[in-house]
């Protein structure tokens, strides 16, 4: 990992440096559909885009690390939710045990972050193993059990494809593609460890039930991609790597990359058409740590 990467100490300083901006008489806010950031950082349109066909998703069987069952909730319920109308709760995206925290090119996890209430959510996913990527942290979990139920009440069978993935894991898929495709294209499609979303535990890529498209271009525009667009929010879920979006996220579209964030914030994200960079009013000011 390149030694200059941020930690999410460094998010606390940024956000409450925009909290206090907020404070001052700038509301922090976009209007509806708005593409322009609250916060926009100098450096910010300094972005890489996934390669056509590649996603941070790992397809292939996990290489071990699985067996963390357990179900110490901790953390859950901290949603960072909108305080009563006051706006984000800053401090939320900084902490690890909150289901709100940020984590992207820009924000780093820990590297002995291990979330201590993951369990295997009860829907199906497109392989049978018990292992690490089938699985989520706790409140996660249930979420998208009430996700996968209310798609099958409206005829759509959604299957889950990777979950979380530890450190090491994340650490080993990387290292794969940077000696497959060198380390600047690995980047682009790819995140540095520490820096991926599936590591939190409140990630997931899923999939149609016959697993076609499978963290690939062609799932956009199917009936499963259309359902979660419309439906995911309501469970708590965003699409975390929207289309148009990518100068901010530093991915390309993603339509089968969801979050769990909580139904509060997933629902003002959905409204307003933003990112959850720009729910906090942080937008990376570089694509490749």
């Amino acid at each position: 990992m390149n030694t200059k990467a941020k930690t999410l100490a460094t998010v606390s300083a940024l956000l409450l440096a925009a909290a206090l901006v907020t404070a001052c008489g700038d509301t922090n806010k976009t209007t509806s559909g708005s593409n322009q950031p609250a916060v926009n950082n100098a450096g910010a349109n300094n972005q890489g885009t996934a390669a056509p066909g590649n996603s941070e998703a790992d397809n292939s069987k996990n290489n071990g690390d699985s067996g963390n069952t357990s179900t110490d909730n901790t953390g859950a319920g901290n949603t960072g939710s909108k305080n009563g109308g006051a706006g984000p709760d800053m401090a939320a995206a900084s902490d690890v045990n909150s289901v709100a925290v940020l984590v992207n090119k820009e924000f780093a996890l820990p590297d002995d972050y291990n979330p201590s209430d993951l369990v295997y959510p009860d829907v199906r996913f497109t392989f049978k193993e018990k292992i690490e990527k089938r699985m989520m942290r706790s409140e996660a979990a249930k979420a998208l059990e009430s996700l996968f139920d209310g798609a099958e009440k409206d005829g759509i069978y959604l299957a889950g494809v990777s979950a979380y993935r530890s450190h090491k894991t994340q650490t080993s898929l990387f290292n794969r593609y940077v000696a497959r495709d060198g380390e600047e294209k690995a980047k682009t499609y790819s995140a540095v460890p520490g820096h991926s979303e599936h590591e939190t535990g409140l990630a997931i890529d899923v999939s149609g039930s016959d697993g076609k498209c499978a963290a690939e271009d062609c799932f956009g525009g199917t009936k499963e991609a259309e359902w979660l667009a419309e439906h995911a929010p309501e469970y708590g879920f965003i699409i975390r790597y929207p289309e148009g979006k990518d100068s901010i996220t530093g991915y390309k579209y993603e339509p089968w990359h969801i979050r769990f964030v909580g139904v509060d914030i997933a629902s003002e994200i959905a409204d307003r058409g933003i990112t959850l960079e720009e729910y906090y009013g942080s937008i990376p000011v570089t694509a490749n740590p």
